[in-house]
């Protein structure tokens, strides 16, 4: 079989049943609660551990290619060397499906499983491991992985189960810096995040969406005894960028630790965030095609046009309605950032003249994201991609003047596996100015809204 055949026959929609997923972790909190959706319906789903085969990655890999594609390669490429290695001849590469999403647009997601499988079809025995893949042009349907009758309720789960996990990262981040002893909220996070992953695989194909919010609210409830609440607010970054390294803490080289260690509180765009703009940009491309094919008189496209609008926009509705009730609960207890919606995002873009959602990628997200921390008094801007992003590139053009000239303190943050040594330099000098600027703002009484 060719490269190209293989690109076709090993790199689809396959059937998850009695298959073990390797999940590739990106956020852990996000990973964590996806792969318990999978087993809630009877899949078993494994999350790899991560960075462990980073050498790997790179020994298959030119060098040329975006960061998170050789840190998910070799993830894979250890997990399967791990596998064979433990079950010896019974090691079966059939057994596995690799998970690994795309993205069409301008970026070099959309090509990560090409490589990847590329390399697999090399190695000496993975050659038959397929890699599961969803895509962003149909807004991750799950179509040919399970069936029909599990597959809208399966996607609903996971959707409750990632906003439950940005709930889950908001948490540590609010209280990690003002913790009354060192290392507790992280306990706290690593606890919580285990028995929500147990409460996901009981009750998520149930449908039973109540339990696992109370289990979460039970846990929000008792983080606030974390806090010192002697300990003054702290200066408020806002995080945006690429969303694999924003949300890897390893490749990142935990960021947003180093940032609270120079005194700052630090919200991270959401994996919700991204969802939720897929199905809004799936929605407008179909409008925009809609109205093509009205002006063209093509009444059967038109037709097909207004459904997928109406299927995305139903879509769309939901993850609002699930987003804003396990806020609304979780607010009760914690005053975490709520999450962004998409059309306030877009607007903030300013009617197309500083981008648009229709170049696609994530830039759009994080200048509007930048723009709406800043609305709401933050005081500093971090912008996290792998070295050489194109998105994130465009991002930082357009961010650093804009922000500069509105006097918030800003700075770019790029990884490809190596360490800066004048990182934690960059960092030290931007908290001191976010500090300055949140004595300046509370001083002309601009509290945080």
């Amino acid at each position: 079989m060719d490269q190209f055949e293989s690109l076709k026959a090993k790199v689809g929609k396959f059937s998850l049943a009695n298959k073990t997923i390797l999940v590739p972790e990106m956020g852990r909190s996000s990973s964590s609660l996806v792969a318990a959706s999978m087993r809630s319906f009877g899949i078993d789903a494994q999350v790899m551990e991560t960075y462990k085969g980073l050498q790997l990655g790179k020994q298959y890999t030119s060098g040329k290619e975006c960061f998170p594609c050789q840190i998910t390669l070799g993830d894979v490429l250890h997990h399967l060397e791990r596998e064979k290695e433990l079950l010896g001849e019974s090691f079966n590469p059939e057994n596995y499906l690799y998970f690994m999403a795309e993205s069409g647009g301008p970026c070099r997601f959309g090509m990560y499983n090409k490589l990847h499988r590329i390399i697999l079809d090399s190695m000496d025995g993975f050659s038959k491991t397929r890699i599961a893949s969803l895509t962003a042009e149909d807004s991750y349907s799950i179509g040919g992985l399970m069936k029909p009758e599990l597959r809208t309720h399966f996607r609903r789960t996971a959707y409750v189960a990632i906003v439950i996990a940005d709930i889950l990262d908001r948490m540590l981040w609010h209280t990690r810096p003002y913790e009354k002893e060192k290392g507790q909220a992280q306990a706290y996070y690593e606890k919580t995040l285990d028995n929500m992953c147990v409460a996901v695989e009981i009750h998520g194909s149930k449908k039973r969406f109540q339990r696992i919010y109370g289990i979460l609210e039970e846990a929000l409830g008792k983080a606030q005894d974390i806090v010192n609440p002697k300990i003054p607010p702290k200066p408020l970054i806002g995080m945006v960028g690429e969303i694999y390294l924003r949300s890897h803490t390893k490749s990142n080289q935990d960021l947003i630790k180093l940032l609270e260690s120079y005194g700052g509180e630090v919200v991270n765009a959401s994996i919700a965030e991204w969802v939720n703009y897929v199905s809004y940009d799936n929605m407008q491309k179909a409008k925009r095609k809609a109205i093509l094919a009205l002006r063209e008189r093509d009444l059967k496209s038109l037709h097909q046009h207004l459904r997928n609008w109406l299927s995305n926009r139903i879509e769309l509705t939901y993850q609002y309605l699930r987003m804003d009730q396990v806020y609304r609960r979780a607010k009760k207890h914690l005053q975490l950032y709520e999450d962004h919606k998409i059309d306030k995002l877009e607007k903030q873009l300013d009617n197309g003249r500083l981008f648009s959602f229709q170049v696609g990628t994530e830039a759009g997200l994080s200048i509007g994201g930048a723009l709406e921390y800043c609305r709401h008094g933050f005081d500093g801007i971090v912008n996290v991609f792998p070295f050489t992003c194109m998105p994130s590139t465009m991002c930082s053009a357009v961010l650093k003047p804009l922000l500069d000239r509105m006097q918030v303190p800003y700075i770019d943050a790029a990884y490809d596996g190596t360490y800066q040594p004048n990182l934690e330099a960059i960092v030290r000098t931007f908290m001191y100015q976010a500090a300055q600027h949140q004595k300046k703002r509370l001083a002309q009484g601009n509290t945080r809204h």
